[in-house]
């Protein structure tokens, strides 16, 4: 009978990191989910966290291609900003380093006039 050493955990550094929206950031992006589900415009959202970025993708309706995707990428941090709204078609429609103010350009789907 051979006697083997056992097989060593792998170190936390083997295992891949994955960026994530904090407590604070979701509760920015769920108050204005919210808001437009109130107004009839979206239904249904996604989340992904991978090793690179973070996305909370929009749906009118499940079985679609996201409406817009809310992405957090820290790497752009010092650049261009971590957080951006990308539409459907891919352009990037506004990017920031503040959320709330990235957001904005979401918000103004729900000003409608009033007749």
């Amino acid at each position: 009978m051979a006697v083997h050493d056992p097989t060593p955990f792998p170190s936390p550094k083997a295992v891949p990191e994955k960026i994530a929206f904090d407590r604070k950031e979701l509760g920015v992006i769920l108050g204005l989910y919210g808001r437009m589900i109130a107004a009839g415009e979206w239904r249904d959202y996604g989340m992904s966290f991978l090793k690179d970025v973070a996305i909370f993708s929009v749906f009118r309706r499940a079985a679609e291609q996201p409406l817009y995707r809310i992405e957090k990428r820290p790497r752009l941090r010092d650049k261009q900003g971590m957080y951006a709204v990308i539409g459907m078609d891919g352009r990037i429609l506004k990017r920031g380093h503040d959320l709330k103010s990235v957001l904005r350009v979401l918000e103004r789907k729900l000003i409608r006039a009033v007749d």
